[in-house]
């Protein structure tokens, strides 16, 4: 019998067409745990929250496929499992456009001051509309620069387009099908009104925003991060937000998730949400078809098409 370990809950009517012969385990795991369940496991599907290493590989020998229930994988070390002729799969395509929706949630919330609105709203201390009362930064016709030109990034840079913003790029590929502009990092930066990041986490986009590329940003400029956490210094963006080097940030993701600094969960001018990028209905479900898509061709000796490491089984 195929064993199948999923460390969280997936959307049951997707789950529920599954091979019914697959055993099937289903909780909400941490790493340790999730290491234990999948010891005589065939496949496995893990989140971003999941650390799928060498030693984790060689305690769970067994193992064909990790699915992993995102379009990033740098938690897991793809080396170790491509050695162990393990393939690797991700989630693209399906939350391209919920994540590029909620970047513009937050940048519009954080250029136009909403969450700080709602707050003087709900403590029931607004006395009236006043000429000077929570004034925001102009988005319209504004410069925006994506840094990261995949799928997200260039979904992001085609919601502009409705604002008539001009775009700018920052990649290592120069994309000749766009009319956006493709411009290195600092002159990105130095360019924009708005920076929204959409760029995998490797080691070179590790930090990558730190101190001295937040200095040469526009002091009316928004940040905005939907990618990973660790593409941000928080201590640096602490100082350039306490100092008002940039105007406002919105983010949802974090360099220690869960964990947030209480400077940022503290400061008007960081709008925060949990990590919601790919939350809605439709973006969940299909994330969750083409994992256990994944498990069924991996498992069956075949390469799956959203595979990462397609390259070692060709």
């Amino acid at each position: 019998m195929v064993k199948v370990v999923i460390g969280a809950q997936l959307p049951a009517e997707v789950r529920a067409s599954w091979p019914k012969a697959w055993e099937i385990v289903e909780q909400r795991l941490t790493t340790p745990e999730l290491e234990e369940q999948c010891r005589d496991a065939d496949a496995v599907v893990c989140l971003l929250s999941h650390r799928i290493d060498s030693a984790f590989l060689d305690a769970c020998q067994r193992l064909r496929v990790v699915a992993n229930y995102a379009v990033g994988y740098n938690n897991i070390d793809l080396d170790a499992a491509s050695t162990r002729d393990v393939k690797v799969c991700n989630t693209p395509d399906v939350l391209t456009d919920a994540t590029a929706d909620l970047a513009w949630t937050l940048l519009l919330s954080a250029a136009r001051r909403v969450t700080e609105g709602q707050n003087l709203m709900r403590s029931g201390s607004w006395a009236g509309w006043q000429p000077d009362q929570l004034l925001g930064q102009r988005v319209t016709g504004a410069n925006l620069g994506v840094i990261g030109w995949g799928r997200i990034g260039k979904a992001m840079a085609k919601r502009a387009e409705g604002f008539g913003m001009q775009v700018a790029y920052c990649s290592p590929r120069h994309d000749p099908s766009t009319d956006a502009r493709q411009m290195p990092l600092r002159k990105l930066l130095e360019w924009a009104d708005f920076v929204s990041i959409h760029c995998p986490l490797t080691e070179a986009t590790k930090g990558m925003i730190d101190a001295s590329a937040l200095a040469v940003m526009k002091s009316t400029a928004v940040l905005i991060n939907t990618s990973r956490g660790p593409v941000i210094d928080e201590t640096a963006l602490i100082d350039a937000i306490e100092s008002r080097r940039i105007f406002a940030a919105g983010m949802d993701v974090y360099e220690h998730e869960p964990k947030v600094p209480t400077v940022l969960l503290n400061s008007p001018h960081v709008v925060l949400l949990p990590h919601l990028g790919s939350a809605t209905f439709n973006a969940r479900r299909e994330m969750a078809r083409l994992c256990g898509e994944a498990v069924r061709v991996g498992i069956n000796g075949k390469v799956p098409d959203n595979c990462v490491n397609a390259e070692v089984f060709q």
